[in-house]
């Protein structure tokens, strides 16, 4: 009786892993979505689109791009978390949605860590520290002797309480051990237009909404806030080789729901990375300020774990909230 039943079990156990590889090699059988929590048009909109027609010819399927904005990203990325984690409802999201809006806002409808799989950091946008022209230092040295003489004096524009914006210059203020003045705005467009107007002295923000005004000489570029130099802009300094531990890096990631199969989430990678390393899809992000990045979905899961602790504390320990 015995080597029957071993036989038996043998078999069955088989059948389970063939069927488990079957189910596996039967993704994607239908339609996958890919929720942009902002409105179409903006460089996560664009960059998704981009992943949508390579994973589109790479899985034999349609991958279709829908846009759910509101509440700061937290409509849309809140529709990816109540999904089936099945791998065909996925999110493009930031930074902002996954380790912010935590801290920022009451009552959210999911965790940033906890509900989502990490599946590929996507993107860095290159993030610019900009002057007026009317501001007397012509590096960030010069600029930080500037602002302690002056204590308060110095206007920092924001695209609002707990943008990135304000998290960028909050962070300098502590790493250069000055006080400024914080002007928000309703949006990252005003903020802009007023530090180009001289209204604002300073302003952290995205190379997309500050190059075009200091290639035309309206702003003067300082330094970027990554922890490295910027491929796009080899020559412009980091705000840590001047302060050195200073760091804000605004990243984009592709995320499932929570609890995703990880051969699943490894398939996504590889086909996502591939799709990263294509020349149009570089040439039309970095265009935009944008550089593309490659990573596991362990190393993404690290990343957002550390940002979130990391901004969270900072948000909470400055009573900022965006409501």
């Amino acid at each position: 009786m015995t080597l029957p039943i071993k036989k038996l079990l043998g078999g069955l156990a088989a059948s389970l892993v063939f069927a488990a590889s079957a189910a596996q090699a039967a993704w994607p059988e239908k339609p996958i979505t890919i929720i942009v929590p902002w409105a179409a048009g903006g460089s996560t909109d664009i960059l998704a689109r981009m992943l949508s027609e390579g994973l589109t010819q790479s899985l034999g399927q349609p991958v279709v791009v829908e846009n759910r904005s509101g509440a700061s990203g937290n409509i849309g990325t809140a529709f990816v978390a109540r999904a089936k984690p099945d791998g065909y409802t996925l999110l493009v999201g930031s930074m902002s949605t996954h380790t912010m809006n935590q801290a920022l806002y009451t009552n959210m409808p999911f965790d940033g860590v906890k509900d989502f799989t990490p599946i590929a950091e996507l993107a860095l946008v290159t993030n610019t520290m900009v002057v007026h022209p009317s501001v007397p230092a012509k590096d960030l040295k010069e600029f930080v002797a500037y602002a302690k003489a002056n204590p308060d004096a110095v206007a920092y524009a924001s695209a609002g309480q707990g943008s990135t914006n304000h998290l960028s210059a909050v962070l300098f203020e502590r790493a250069a051990g000055v006080k400024m003045m914080h002007v928000p705005y309703r949006g990252g467009a005003p903020a802009v237009m007023d530090t180009v107007a001289g209204r604002t002295q300073v302003l952290f923000s995205a190379g997309t909404q500050t190059l075009p005004h200091v290639q035309s000489g309206k702003l003067k570029l300082l330094a970027v806030t990554e922890a490295e130099r910027s491929p796009l802009l080899p020559e412009v300094p980091t705000v840590a080789e001047t302060l050195p531990g200073y760091e804000l890096a605004v990243w984009y990631g592709a995320f499932g729901p929570a609890d995703m199969p990880p051969e699943l989430t490894a398939r996504l990678n590889k086909e996502i990375n591939a799709i990263l390393k294509r020349p149009d899809v570089i040439k039309k992000m970095n265009d935009m300020g944008v550089v593309l990045t490659e990573t596991t979905p362990e190393q993404f899961g690290t990343l957002l774990a550390q940002d979130a602790q990391k901004y969270g504390k900072l948000i909470k320990e400055l009573g900022i909230t965006a409501e």
